[in-house]
Parts: C-alpha cells; sequence; structure tokens
C-alpha cells in the first residue's frame, strides 16, 4: 500500500483571503473523482502573497510548489502530474530556491509554512520545545542571562533589551507575577505576529512559557486582537495540544514547574497595543494609558510584576535557548542583533515577509525582495514602523535597517511594516491621515493628543486650501512639537513624525518651494 499523497495548502487567513479555502476543497473533490488518495495539510504561508494559494506537494526528490492555484487550476494539475512534479504553467519549483525566499534568514519562520502548525509531534519533529528542554535544565537566572547576551531587543516597536525587561521581574518579590504577549498587531501594513500565530502558535507557546520560567510567573496570557479569528482558533487549538502533552500545566514536561497561559481577544482599539492600555482591557477596563513610573516589570498586571513582550520577540526565544546566544547574536549589526521579520507592502510587485538579518538596506528589500513597484512608476517614498513611522524619500532609500541607523534619520524601525508609494502619491494626503488617524484612535486621557490631533487635521486642511499658509505652518510646527513633548504615549509622541517628515521631504505637496520645517 502506498502512502497518500502530501499536499501542503495554506491555511493562513491572507491565503484564505486569495482563495485557499476554494484550492484545498477543489483539491479533495477532484482526488476522490480521481481515486487518488491525498493527505491536505493546511500550514502557515510562506510569506509570498503573489503565488497565493501556493499549493506544495511533498514528491520523493522534495517538495514542489505550484502557484498562485486557484481552484479552476486544479483539475490541470492532475493532468500535469503534479504529484510527482510534473511540469505546468504555474509550477515554481522548490520553494526554498525561489530568490525571494532563499535569500532570507529563517530564524523564528524556520518552520512557517512547513509543519502543520497544531501538530506537536510536527513541532517535535523540526526542533520544536528544544529551547524549552534546554531551560528546564538550568537555572531561571542562565535562562535571562542568555536572553540578555543574545541581544534580543522588543520586537514591537520599542527595541527596549528583553533581558533587562525579564531581570527586572526576576528580582522583583511578588508571590504572583505573570507574562503577557502583546499580540494586538494594529499597524498598517504589518502581519508578522499574525503570520506567526496561524503558521506556527506552538513557537509562541514555547517561547512565552520559557519566560513564566525565567522569572517565576505561573500565568500568562497572549492579548489578541479581535480581527484575527484565524489565529484565535489557531492559538486555542495549539494550547490544548500543549496542555494534552504536558507541555502547559501544573507540571510542565515533568519538571514539577507551573505555568497556564490563555488567550484574552482585546475589542479593536489601536491604543490596547501600548503597553498600560493593554493591561487596563486585560483586567476588564476601558483601555487608557497609565502613568509611568511605575512600570509593568515592577507593578503590571492587577498591581503584580509583568514580563510584557510581542509575539515575535517571545518566538525568537526558544532558537536563542536551543541553539545559544552566540548563535542568535552572530547575525545583526551593531546593537541591533539577530534578525527582524520585515513586512512589505503598497506598491511592491512581491509583497509579503522577509525575515532578514539586521543591516540589509531599505533599497534592497524594495528592489531585490519587493521587485520595484507594481505600477511601473517610480518609488518616491516608503513608510516605516506603521501608521505613526516617518515618511522616507528615495535618497534614504541606503539607510540599513538598524535601530540607531533609523533613529539617526528621525525614522524608526517598529513592528518592521514597510508601505511603498509611487510617485503618484498626494504627500500633504498622507501627512493628514497620520493627524486623522491619531483623532480616531487616541483613547482621549492627555489633552495633547486628544486635542491636538483634532487641531492638526484642521491646519493642515487650511493649507490645502492656501489659507494663510506662513502661519499655518508655524502653527503646525509648533502643535507637532507640542505633541510630541507633551503626549502621555507614543501615540500622540509619535503622530508628528509622518506630518513633519512629509513636510521636510515632500514640500512641493504642500505647495512650498523648499521645507518649512525648523528644528
Amino acid at each position: 500500500m502506498t502512502d497518500p499523497l502530501k499536499i501542503h495548502i495554506s491555511g493562513d487567513a491572507s491565503a484564505c483571503a486569495l482563495g485557499a479555502d476554494a484550492t484545498a476543497h477543489a483539491v479533495m473533490v477532484e482526488a476522490e473523482q480521481r481515486g487518488v488518495e491525498i493527505e491536505v495539510v493546511r500550514s502557515g504561508s510562506r510569506g509570498m502573497f503573489w503565488l497565493e494559494p501556493l499549493l506544495e506537494v511533498v514528491t520523493a526528490t522534495g517538495r514542489v510548489g505550484y502557484g498562485p492555484i486557484g481552484a479552476a487550476d486544479v483539475a490541470g494539475l492532475f493532468d500535469a502530474d503534479f504529484g510527482n512534479g510534473g511540469a505546468h504553467a504555474l509550477r515554481v519549483g522548490r520553494v526554498e530556491e525561489i530568490p525571494f525566499f532563499k535569500n532570507q534568514d529563517r530564524l523564528s519562520f524556520a518552520r512557517v509554512g512547513i509543519t502543520d502548525p497544531l501538530s506537536v509531534a510536527d513541532y517535535l519533529a523540526h526542533d520544536g520545545f528544544r529551547g524549552l528542554d534546554r531551560a528546564l535544565s538550568i537555572s531561571p537566572a542562565a535562562i535571562v542571562v542568555a536572553v540578555t547576551e543574545s541581544g534580543l531587543r522588543g520586537r514591537g516597536g520599542a527595541a527596549f533589551p528583553t533581558g533587562r525587561k525579564w531581570k527586572t521581574v526576576q528580582d522583583t518579590v511578588a508571590e504572583q507575577k505573570y507574562i503577557v504577549c502583546n499580540a494586538d498587531e494594529g499597524d498598517s501594513g504589518t502581519f508578522s505576529d499574525r503570520l506567526l500565530m496561524e503558521g506556527d502558535p506552538l513557537c509562541l507557546i514555547e517561547g512565552i512559557t520559557i519566560a513564566g520560567i525565567a522569572v517565576g510567573a505561573t500565568q500568562g496570557y497572549i492579548y489578541l486582537r479581535s480581527e484575527y479569528p484565524h489565529a484565535q482558533r489557531a492559538l486555542n487549538a495549539a494550547i490544548a495540544n500543549a496542555y494534552a502533552e504536558g507541555y502547559l500545566g501544573a507540571d510542565v514536561c515533568g519538571s514539577g514547574q507551573h505555568f497556564d497561559l490563555e488567550v484574552r481577544l482585546g475589542a479593536g482599539a489601536y491604543i490596547c497595543g501600548e503597553e498600560t492600555s493593554m493591561l487596563d482591557s486585560l483586567e476588564g477596563k476601558r483601555g487608557q494609558v497609565r502613568a509611568k513610573p511605575p512600570l509593568p516589570a515592577i507593578r503590571g498586571l492587577f498591581g503584580q510584576p509583568t514580563v510584557i513582550n510581542n509575539v515575535i520577540s517571545f518566538a525568537s526565544v526558544p532558537i536563542i535557548m536551543a541553539k545559544g546566544a552566540t548563535f542568535y547574536h552572530d547575525y545583526g549589526v551593531g546593537r541591533s542583533r539577530g534578525t527582524l521579520p520585515i513586512q512589505l507592502a503598497g506598491n511592491l510587485q512581491h509583497t509579503g515577509l522577509v525575515e532578514k538579518s539586521f543591516g540589509v538596506t531599505l533599497r534592497e528589500l524594495l528592489y531585490d525582495y519587493g521587485g520595484g513597484s507594481l505600477s511601473g512608476r517610480p518609488l518616491r517614498a516608503v513608510q516605516v514602523g506603521g501608521p505613526l513611522g516617518a515618511y522616507l524619500p528615495e535618497a534614504q532609500f541606503d539607510t540599513p535597517l538598524d535601530y540607531e541607523a533609523f533613529a539617526a534619520i528621525g525614522a524608526m524601525l517598529g513592528h518592521g511594516g514597510i508601505i511603498a508609494f509611487d510617485d503618484t502619491v498626494d504627500m500633504l494626503e498622507q501627512a493628514r491621515y497620520a493627524m486623522e488617524f491619531c483623532a480616531i484612535e487616541s483613547c482621549g486621557k492627555c489633552t495633547p493628543c486628544r486635542i491636538g490631533s483634532v487641531r492638526g487635521i484642521e491646519v493642515i486642511d487650511r493649507i490645502h486650501h492656501g489659507i494663510e499658509s506662513d502661519k499655518n505652518f508655524a502653527l503646525l510646527n509648533d502643535l507637532c512639537q507640542t505633541m510630541r513633548g507633551g503626549s502621555l504615549c507614543a501615540l500622540g509622541g509619535l503622530t508628528p513624525d509622518p506630518v513633519r517628515s512629509a513636510l521636510q521631504y515632500f514640500p512641493e505637496d504642500f505647495a512650498m518651494p523648499t521645507s518649512p520645517v525648523t528644528a
């Protein structure tokens, strides 16, 4: 008896939006009609959205990809003997050899698109839980030292040293400590958290559990944005499987260590991506920013010491523990160590996820990976770091992805999202959008953010209509300084960045011959 034909089709939300469910159904129907025994695995996405729905078939010589495969293409695949890697117009060959994929540094995303996301056995077969095994064999202090020496910094945007945060919680005496994963991925053009949670949720579970063991926390929460139903289902199923196999619960892997984990849904507020606002939401309150100090590491969830990191930060921990701090630290440049999952979106031929070591330039990402603009027109600007990130002109495209290099040009890496615009973009409209976004998403607690963003829209509208331009440019500049210096959190404090960068680099869109921005 021969083994069934094994076929991988992504169950990721992006792939499903592009027709992956219909493709998977068509494959099963066609196989039944032809009497072909198959096994369809709904894996994560490889992160190449222009090829979705991507179908990969396991052959005697390895996995062979075909894409994008719509339901109408399925019969032709069977006719082409795709089970043996047969020739077809949509055959892309071995996915690992596609230049977009081949030249990446896949650490956190090593299993995404390869394994069954919910299978503990498959996870173990691909080096899963090796990091947890090592963490359980050493002292909590040694775990924190390894994370510190790896150079891992928060991947949610603030880039705070992860080991330092864990050490603070570890050293704070309390009867109860918590681990909170911030999975409220709300920045426009970002999707790495979702791809990881849907494609390799056990990696996230492993990383969070290691954090709990390191600092002495017995309860963890994944704060997930409500707009991610696919991720919610994947996480809950994976958590249940981890409990069933002894990787969560009262006796983790027979070690005597206790750690519980559950998913909590947000309610769609962007501000809850800010850590203290998220804590209020977890406690059942309206999400509003808390004044700091005290830091959440000392007084966080329910007033107890709390480790808060984002999805990619936690997902980086298993490989640090499994392969050592030096292995991870050897990737990257300067103080930016390891890899960053970069999300390419906007006007590009090839959009998707690229995991690369720090040091790759914007130009490499936009052209070597993104393939240049989809429209065929010149790329004029990119926004890096979500809706609060600066707009960068072509002259800045050779900037390496490095926290300090970006800070030096008044920009930030944020969550690693990159949105590209061609030369038809109206930068005045983009600046106005930043103020409008802040006005909509402000929690309302502080005046500079709550009122300043509304006034910012009004001032930009007056500039747009040519009303007392000189006075309104001066007013806008003053308003941006007030928001930056007076806002309680980064929402109001960073909103000036896209506005001022648009004014600085694209003054012609504001009917100004030179930049009106002052220091």
